[in-house]
């Protein structure tokens, strides 16, 4: 019996995702060395997009989440390598160009590495990252953090403009006693 979570794969073929890394010049799009820092990021920066689709989100999050996400491999080589690696087949999956892919073809193309290392190594550090971007909670609506503000009681709790106003109404009932209390211990 195989243990589920030990076991996955994905459901693209080898092939495509395959990368020549053996040559140190020439090659195309899927040759590693000839992945250059700005078509990696231009390649990680359409596949945030494709991944967390908003289209009212500017490129300035989506650049800046692709700049924490290659820093973060840098400092590791081996992780350096598998995002590489991850980004030229992509750009070999599509032709040699994945940047220019329209959003369903790029959607299947993720979907096909959702399980693979490199994609998960992506998400992991995107999700937080993209999220965390003043810019993102500006489109958002979200103010940020209220703990150094004094909370959200008096700082827009409540100022949901597209919400119709809340009904308060005040108790008009008789007063009400309280169970398991005695008179006059109050």
């Amino acid at each position: 019996m195989t243990d589920p979570v030990a076991d996955v794969r994905s459901p693209q073929n080898p092939k495509d995702l395959q990368v020549e890394s053996g040559k140190a010049t020439g090659g195309g799009p899927g040759d590693l060395h000839q992945l250059e820092p700005d078509r990696a990021k231009s390649i990680l920066t359409r596949l945030l997009r494709a991944a967390y689709p908003h289209p009212s989100f500017p490129d300035g999050p989506y650049e800046r989440t692709a700049d924490t996400i290659l820093t973060a491999a840098e400092a590791d080589e081996g992780d350096q390598r598998v995002l590489l690696l991850g980004l030229s087949g992509l750009d070999n999956a599509a032709h040699g160009d994945f940047v220019g892919a329209d959003d369903d073809a790029a959607e299947a193309m993720l979907r096909n590495v959702a399980d693979d290392v490199f994609f998960v190594r992506i998400r992991s550090t995107a999700v937080v990252a993209l999220y965390d971007d003043a810019e993102v909670w500006e489109a958002l609506g979200y103010e940020g953090s209220s703990f150094e503000h004094g909370g959200y009681l008096h700082r827009g709790f409540d100022d949901l403009d597209w919400l119709p106003p809340a009904r308060i109404e005040e108790y008009a009932g008789s007063t009400r006693i309280e169970i398991g209390t005695e008179e006059g211990t109050r």
